[in-house]
């Protein structure tokens, strides 16, 4: 899920448990939630949330309040200054005394906790602009930043296609701008991160060049579409000369360390995730979760052919696929089976029967990303279609890199991936946003939750009966979960400086049973996103909490009602999910 941001009630009989989604439609669940007296210091609570987002998020970052469907930012784009960061800093640290003086005992359970919840954030944020410093080691940010500003602009028809050209003509103009603050920001970033933004350059000019034009194909005002052309031109000239700038000059100078160190990564996590296990138990649990999966792949293996290794199977298994030109309808024909699954077997209450729409992975992600779910903003009132992204292989690729790429999109990883972008993971919890009434909920939450759910979900789909015990299919669940499993422990690893880049891609191939394309695939994506062990751990916390509420409910435990509460709590972190729906602060792992 891109961007979304946030990630209960017992002793409620089974009754009132089942008519929940009924009442969050009908508005029960509420910022302060069904049953809660209005707290006297609720009104300035709730105003100083909006003050927070409107000054300290959008102002800074009016591609995230276009995102979030905050149409008023569509001509802005973001001021990549050091003059706007240090701005950024100076008023995050005062909104972060002004959450933190506030009395808790005068705002309901539900704010009080939405306020820990910002004030993590806030400290994240200031963690990312004034330690780790991603603006000035990161050359691609600022060439996907402003190419994903104008793609927000040409995905949806929230407005009539005039408006959405004057926003982008808006928005255009400044392009130079921001990579004049690139230039200057950027000192001595690492060599991979440079790579990679050379990398997306080509896609991203192809996407100026071509796409936004044919974005607009409707508009026969010949006054703004000489404005636009004009700007457009502007926007390719400026990437272009960047293009030129990365290769030579910011190149050879390439030589930083995308390394966070413990004491980052440890405080990252807390501030993100809101977890203080300590980080060398951290890696046990993600060592014994790899150990796991690795004699379950054994298991399931032998039961298809006992005389081969289980990466032969795997191996053979990649060759399932379909070719490149079947990819999007393979995953549109699955999608109704899972669809009609959840349904029967009551796995979760569905918000909607409308579907996500399949295309194909925009050009400035296509490097990093092999398939995502873009849903509209939680508070788009018009465009509110889902994207269901998926990278297409390059047709100009050599053969074996198109073979390597398609590998990943076998039989079983296809129904593994659908589950996880769309039924019941990512698209289902963003169904479930829609009914939040939270504002920090629906705009703040945590990956653990929202990756952690949809990596859950695959796992739980095919142990509810999905698939009919389809040994081939639990074989692609689990290489998906080995997949997360090596991006928990090399992300720990590499940045904490325990293993090398190359050392990581190894892991990725031997210990992972990936394709050495993905390997380096994932690896370069572990320099910049340091924390996706996300995946892994978010699914164990949720498997715990999952044993602890069976526990706490007995017989009245079902799986469907404690999904639906668990998905109406938004995205926060477990650790507030497990205060909500158990009502202690017992361990999340």
């Amino acid at each position: 899920m891109r961007h979304v941001a946030s990630r209960r009630w017992l002793a409620l009989s089974v009754f009132v448990l089942a008519l929940l989604p009924a009442l969050y439609l009908m508005g029960v669940g509420q910022a302060g939630a069904a049953g809660q007296a209005p707290a006297p210091g609720q009104a300035a609570y709730d105003r100083l949330v909006d003050r927070f987002f409107d000054e300290a998020r959008f102002r800074f970052h009016p591609t995230a309040g276009t995102e979030a469907g905050f149409h008023k930012y569509d001509r802005q784009l973001e001021d990549y200054s050091r003059a706007a960061v240090e701005a950024q800093v100076t008023i995050l640290k005062s909104f972060l005394s002004q959450f933190e003086s506030l009395d808790v005992k005068r705002l309901t359970s539900t704010s009080a906790a939405d306020r820990d919840l910002v004030i993590a954030q806030i400290k994240g944020d200031l963690l990312e602009l004034e330690t780790i410093r991603m603006w000035e080691k990161d050359p691609d940010r600022y060439a996907s930043g402003v190419s994903n500003s104008i793609f927000l602009l040409i995905s949806r028809k929230f407005a009539p296609p005039a408006d959405r050209l004057r926003a982008v003509v808006a928005r255009e103009r400044l392009i130079p701008k921001a990579f004049e603050a690139a230039r200057a920001n950027l000192k001595a970033p690492p060599r991979v991160y440079t790579e990679v933004a050379l990398e997306q350059i080509p896609g991203i000019i192809g996407f100026f060049r071509n796409d936004v034009p044919a974005a607009f194909g409707e508009v026969k005002d010949a006054a703004l579409l000489a404005d636009f052309t004009a700007a457009n031109k502007g926007a390719i000239a400026a990437l272009e000369s960047y293009g030129t700038f990365l290769k030579d000059d910011l190149l050879p100078r390439s030589t930083g360390d995308f390394r966070l160190g413990r004491e980052n990564y440890a405080r990252k996590l807390a501030y993100e995730e809101m977890v203080d296990i300590p980080l060398d138990r951290l890696l046990k649990i993600g060592y014994d979760d790899l150990r796991r999966n690795q004699e379950r792949v054994k298991e399931v293996a032998a039961t298809i052919d006992p005389q081969r290794a289980p990466q032969e199977i795997l191996a053979d298994l990649e060759k399932d696929h379909p070719p490149p030109d079947r990819l999007l309808q393979t995953f549109r024909d699955t999608l109704g089976g899972l669809r009609d699954f959840i349904v029967t077997h009551r796995i979760i209450t569905l918000p909607s029967p409308r579907p996500p729409i399949l295309e194909e992975t925009p050009p400035f992600a296509r490097a990093l990303t092999f398939a995502s779910m873009e849903t509209p903003g939680p508070y788009e009132k018009v465009a509110k279609e889902a994207f269901f992204n998926v990278t297409l292989p390059d047709p100009s690729w050599p053969s074996r890199q198109i073979e390597e790429h398609m590998a990943g999109f076998n039989r079983g990883t296809i129904i593994s991936t659908a589950i996880h972008e769309a039924y019941p993971g990512h698209y289902m919890q963003f169904l479930w946003l829609q009914r939040v009434d939270s504002k920090v909920r629906r705009l703040l939450g945590s990956g653990t939750n929202g990756e952690g759910w949809a990596h859950y979900c695959e796992q739980m789909m095919l142990d509810e009966g999905y698939g009919g015990g389809d040994a081939k299919l639990r074989l692609g669940q689990l290489q998906d979960a080995l997949l997360r499993n090596a991006r928990y422990i090399v992300g720990i690893e590499m940045h904490t400086g325990a293993m090398t880049y190359e050392q990581g891609v190894d892991f990725f191939v031997k210990e992972g049973y990936q394709t050495r394309a993905n390997a380096e695939r994932e690896t370069r994506r572990g320099t910049s996103d340091p924390t996706y062990l996300v995946y892994t751990l978010g699914k164990l916390q949720i498997l715990k909490l999952r044993d602890d509420y069976r526990a706490l409910r007995g017989a009245a435990f079902t799986l469907q009602e404690f999904h639906d509460r668990f998905l109406a709590l938004g995205y926060p972190p477990l650790r507030m999910a497990r205060k909500t729906l158990l009502g202690d602060d017992s361990p999340t792992l």
